[in-house]
């Protein structure tokens, strides 16, 4: 674990989390198995708070997001929708006003997913049984998403007759052929582990959930001996890229590199080798994100 202060709130305060952080990885784990891991009130709120305060405060140079029994996650919980949720009208409120409001309450699910892909830190998914609605969107905004032989990824939201409207779209479709996501989008079937994995989905499919974490882990172990400037210099590149043309991704790579290529990074890692050790690299540094 790293100097800086502990994670905001100690593992038994999350209602719907427990947190751990070891070897410099952040382990994030959805700990309601029971209600399948469904995503309720508290989840919404609970996980960017979560994963912004690592972020900032560089708590972890990796993020592991894992689950607890049978599946993953069922997806949003109905109380959501019942009580203010992405549909959910207002009373006696003009339906042009709800909708104006509408628009924003769903800009804050989506932002509770964003925080991942705009962490500074690779963020790793490791998905047992359903991936199931909004779970799929989360999983969506994760770096990678490894998976057990048992699980299987449903765009459940057409099957409750509605969009999707918190992520899966915009992100799958630069993760997987554009007709599987509109099959999926349209039909709402199940995708099997082992199909995802042939189109790109998941990296790796594993047969037990034990095999799979300790795979993550080690990864994510191996991408906190990295030096973490280069390794966030890395997933921003990558997002760019995503998001940008060939030329602009060129244009921007080498501003960054112009301000942030560190030659002491760089001769840390060579240095380590030679002498057959691992690198000592510094972490990176806490953002302030108010006055």
């Amino acid at each position: 674990m790293n100097a800086h202060a502990p994670v905001a709130a100690t593992a038994a305060e999350w209602t719907c989390f427990e947190v751990t952080i070891e070897d410099q990885v952040a382990h994030i784990r959805l700990k309601r198995p029971e209600a399948f891991n469904s995503m309720i009130r508290a989840f919404w709120n609970e996980l960017p708070q979560i994963v912004r305060d690592i972020d900032d405060n560089a708590r972890a140079r990796c993020i592991v997001i894992s689950s607890s029994g049978k599946h993953f996650s069922a997806g949003m919980d109905l109380a959501v929708f019942q009580g203010g949720g992405s549909t959910a009208p207002s009373q006696n409120v003009d339906r042009h006003i709800n909708a104006e409001a509408q628009r924003y309450h769903i800009k804050h699910l989506q932002d509770a997913f964003s925080c991942l892909d705009e962490a500074r830190m690779p963020v790793l998914a490791a998905i047992q049984g359903g991936c199931i609605g909004g779970a799929v969107d989360m999983t969506s905004a994760c770096d990678i998403r490894y998976a057990t032989a048992d699980a299987f990824f449903c765009i459940q939201e057409i099957n409750i007759g509605m969009t999707a409207d918190v992520g899966t779209f915009p992100r799958l479709c630069k993760l997987i052929p554009e007709g599987w996501v509109r099959e999926m989008a349209y039909t709402g079937r199940r995708m099997p582990a082992q199909k995802a994995k042939e189109i790109g989905w998941v990296n790796e499919v594993y047969d037990t959930h034990e095999a799979m974490m300790e795979a993550v882990m080690a990864t994510a172990r191996e991408i906190a001996s990295k030096a973490p400037l280069a390794v966030t210099g890395s997933k921003v590149m990558i997002n760019y890229a995503r998001d940008h043309t060939i030329r602009d991704g060129l244009d921007y790579i080498g501003v960054w590199q112009t301000g942030m290529f560190s030659g002491p990074h760089m001769a840390e890692a060579f240095k380590a080798k030679a002498e057959k050790r691992d690198a000592d690299f510094p972490d990176l540094a806490p953002v302030r994100r108010q006055m």
